[in-house]
């Protein structure tokens, strides 16, 4: 199955017309802005994280071909064994990761699990960090080739970068990126894109104040329970048809 796209035509219309108001003119939002940090790739920094997940591995079981969810941390902050309760899922997020992190440490969030299909979302730290839209989807397509590698061709449900109120002035290049993962997941019948970036967005076409915590950057239940309304008939397909 092609790319999955759960996205209305207006506001994709209304997407793409604030993207071009934003690259003429820096936006920010009710939060205001973030500085994007120097680009910092150093994979050390969650050595202490990981070794306490592999602790954490090493001392319980777990379910044989399950969901696997990774990527950063509104995969880490994802209550999903309570929002995917039917379904038998796997969290390994860590927080703060870029697409090289997760690659970096493949071996102990991804290897392990032997999972049915994965549900990845990262890359919003990586614009963050100076990363371009070119170099998100090149690391993006490094994770697929590793996946297939080691599991074959299985299901990898990609989640679009979300638009936030602390990063809306880097949108610009998060959306480019979303774009260039969505053409690159039309390629392949086993790569999935679940419009998600849509479902934050208010009426106005700007970051929904009402599905961010306190900081403006990371989701609140109402965030990931729109997250939830998409992804979890994509979830359930797939495990049908497999």
């Amino acid at each position: 199955m092609p790319c999955v796209h759960f996205s209305g035509d207006v506001l994709v219309l209304q997407q793409m017309l604030i993207v071009l108001v934003l690259m003429s003119f820096p936006v920010s939002a009710e939060r205001g802005t973030e500085t994007p940090r120097p680009f910092d790739d150093d994979p050390l920094r969650f050595a202490g994280e990981i070794a306490a997940i592999v602790h954490w591995d090493a001392k319980n079981s777990h379910p044989e071909d399950a969901i696997l969810f990774v990527g950063s941390s509104s995969i880490r902050m994802w209550e999903t064994a309570s929002a995917f309760p039917d379904l038998t899922v796997i969290n390994r997020g860590f927080g703060g990761a870029q697409i090289s992190d997760v690659l970096f440490y493949f071996d102990q969030v991804v290897a392990p699990f032997a999972p049915q299909q994965i549900v990845f979302y990262c890359g919003d730290n990586d614009i963050s960090a100076g990363k371009s839209a070119e170099q998100v989807l090149g690391d993006y397509q490094d994770f697929v080739s590793r996946v297939e590698a080691d599991f074959g061709q299985i299901p990898i449900v990609y989640l679009p970068i979300k638009p936030s109120l602390m990063r809306w002035a880097l949108w610009p290049e998060m959306y480019r990126a979303n774009q260039l993962i969505a053409d690159y997941c039309d390629s392949s019948e086993h790569l999935y894109r679940v419009a998600t970036d849509s479902a934050l967005l208010s009426g106005e076409g700007l970051p929904d104040s009402s599905v961010f915590v306190e900081d403006g950057l990371h989701l609140n239940q109402e965030g990931y329970r729109r997250w939830k309304v998409l992804v979890e008939p994509v979830l359930t397909q797939i495990s049908a048809a497999n």
